[in-house]
């Protein structure tokens, strides 16, 4: 009898597992690490902020008091758009704790796309950083809300009809009008007892309304993720143990705590072992090097775009970074002569905004020959399917098809998109990610459905050409696109980060792929492109729709 392809992971209730609401991790953590170092940041003004737990807590309570002597109740949506700073934190638990729903804000979106965000999230009070790189968010907002006004102490504005306060975020005074500075907001007279956010909190359900996150598609505007508290808890308690820290990690991290991804891999870690997090505004390689060294850092969360700008910065050969532990073997530091790191990196995994990160894994630690080549196994709670694109079929074991998912981090569903439209009849989420399960259970991830390049009749992945051009001598960065043709129906197109220094040609590259793939898999054009020409989404996969038309664009003069 041929088996289907469904995989459940573990009884979720087998996880050892802390509290399972925002505000009761963060007093959990609290109160076992109290006079721990938590945080540390290097402020723009060269102040160095340092916070214990304990003060942690102390903050994030005042955030709750003053919001709920504001009117924040269960499920209020406060938006915080600011950069890693200890800030974000202490307002991210601060809402949690009076009951309402945190929704992040990309700092790297653009006016348009902010507007869109604040609408959608149904913003009521917004915590915002004002200065950001050469941006001026109060200046912004100001500009989506042209007839922003105050009465009884509350902001107005048609434009954005559901906000009613902004608080600014910044090491000098707040803007004139109707925003109010962090430092008056935290020094506020009006706030509640705090047994009375104690009460509050208590009444806060692990299945409520916890965080909206914004995904970093490759098409269409961003979808605004709604999640429980327990999707980002459970994430958090379980990343420590995928890491598989001990309770001194100090963990650096410079990518936006406004994804899901960098919430749960680098605070939640760190937090769950009660370790400190060393926090930078944004990437910047030459005080990134600064920070490791200086603050003693053991486990760099960072993107593989982020290694090289690391490595080939003037600094990086003088910088002492012995006090890395948690260095992955294909991470480009761990070659550096003063790091000595054996530890394994979690790679062999699958996830999604949409599952508030992993949902397939094989943690740090597990032995290679189990785990390589693979995506990993279900996480406790979790079941794996593969179905039919199309129909919905569920596949026989060993087929490849669509991941479908469904466990307990599953989001509950887009902001204003309807739930008939979001999961399928048995309530699985279906991801436009093509794989397939082994008969141990394992999943196999092949990229995206609609990135499968349709040539000449042949259907062509363009992970499998980029994995042989990532070992083409001279080849930083590979990724193959489809781009249309008149016969062929699609053109395979290699799009190729040069090497500094390398010369490379198109014949070459067509050559070395030729000695490794079939024919009709070898790239008919190569493009050399700048690694800024590749766009990232928030999970670090290549946004292939703009590489498409740029390749499309260079394509133009010459007939194919």
């Amino acid at each position: 009898m041929t088996m289907e392809s469904t995989v459940r992971g573990a009884p979720l209730a087998d996880e050892a597992l802390g509290a399972l609401t925002a505000g009761g991790f963060l007093r959990e953590v609290c109160e076992t690490n109290a006079d721990r170092e938590a945080m540390v940041f290097h402020a723009p003004s060269g102040e160095v902020v340092r916070l214990s737990y304990r003060e942690v807590w102390d903050q994030a309570m005042t955030v709750a008091r003053v919001l709920v002597a504001r009117g924040v109740a269960k499920e209020t949506r406060v938006g915080v758009l600011c950069t890693n700073r200890p800030e974000w934190i202490i307002a991210a638990y601060g809402i949690a704790l009076a009951g309402g729903t945190c929704v992040a804000l990309s700092t790297f979106a653009k006016r348009d796309e902010l507007e869109y965000m604040l609408r959608v999230g149904d913003i009521s009070l917004l915590f915002f950083e004002r200065s950001i790189a050469k941006r001026d968010f109060a200046d912004e907002l100001t500009a989506i809300c042209p007839d922003l006004a105050t009465a009884d102490g509350e902001m107005r504005s048609a434009a954005l009809p559901y906000l009613r306060g902004a608080v600014c975020i910044d090491d000098g005074p707040a803007p004139a009008g109707a925003f109010e500075s962090w430092s008056a907001f935290m020094q506020s007279p009006d706030r509640v007892p705090a047994a009375m956010v104690d009460a509050i909190s208590a009444e806060v359900a692990p299945t409520d309304r916890g965080f909206v996150f914004f995904s970093s598609g490759s098409t269409a505007k961003p979808k605004a993720i709604l999640h429980t508290h327990r999707a980002a808890t459970i994430q958090c308690w379980r990343w420590r143990k995928i890491f598989n820290v001990d309770r001194d990690v100090r963990t650096w991290s410079a990518n936006g705590l406004f994804w899901s991804g960098n919430y749960a891999m680098a605070l939640g870690t760190t937090f769950a072992a009660g370790g400190c997090l060393v926090l930078q505004r944004y990437f910047d390689p030459g005080d990134a090097l600064r920070l490791i060294e200086e603050e003693r850092v053991s486990l760099p969360v960072a993107w593989p775009h982020q290694w090289a700008p690391l490595t080939e910065h003037p600094d990086y050969a003088g910088r002492d970074l012995s006090s890395l532990r948690y260095v992955g073997e294909i991470s480009p530091l761990r070659e550096h002569p003063t790091v000595d790191s054996d530890w394994q990196e979690p790679i062999y995994a699958y996830g999604n905004t949409e599952t508030f990160t992993l949902s397939t894994v094989y943690p740090s630690g597990t032995p290679k020959a189990l785990c390589e080549g693979t995506s990993g196994v279900p996480l406790p709670g979790n079941i794996i399917r593969i179905v039919d694109p199309l129909t919905g079929r569920v596949l026989p074991l060993g087929e490849a098809g669509e991941i479908a998912v469904k466990g307990p981090t599953m989001m509950l569903g887009y902001l204003r998109v309807a739930a008939e439209d979001t999961f399928d009849e048995e309530g699985f989420f279906r991801t436009g990610d093509g794989g397939f399960l082994d008969e141990q259970g394992r999943l196999h991830w092949q990229g995206r459905l609609n990135d499968i390049i349709k040539t000449g009749g042949a259907n062509v992945s363009p992970l499998e050409i980029d994995a042989v051009l990532r070992d083409c001598p001279g080849v930083k960065l590979a990724a193959t696109v489809g781009v249309p043709h008149d016969t062929l129906g699609e053109l395979v197109v290699a799009c190729v980060v040069t090497e500094t220094g390398q010369s490379l040609d198109e014949g070459a590259v067509r050559g070395f792929v030729a000695e490794r793939l079939s024919s009709f898999k070898v790239p008919r054009r190569v493009l050399f492109i700048a690694e800024a020409d590749i766009e990232l989404t928030s999970s670090n996969k290549v946004k292939t729709a703009p590489l498409r038309e740029l390749a499309s664009r260079r394509l133009e003069p010459a007939a194919a």
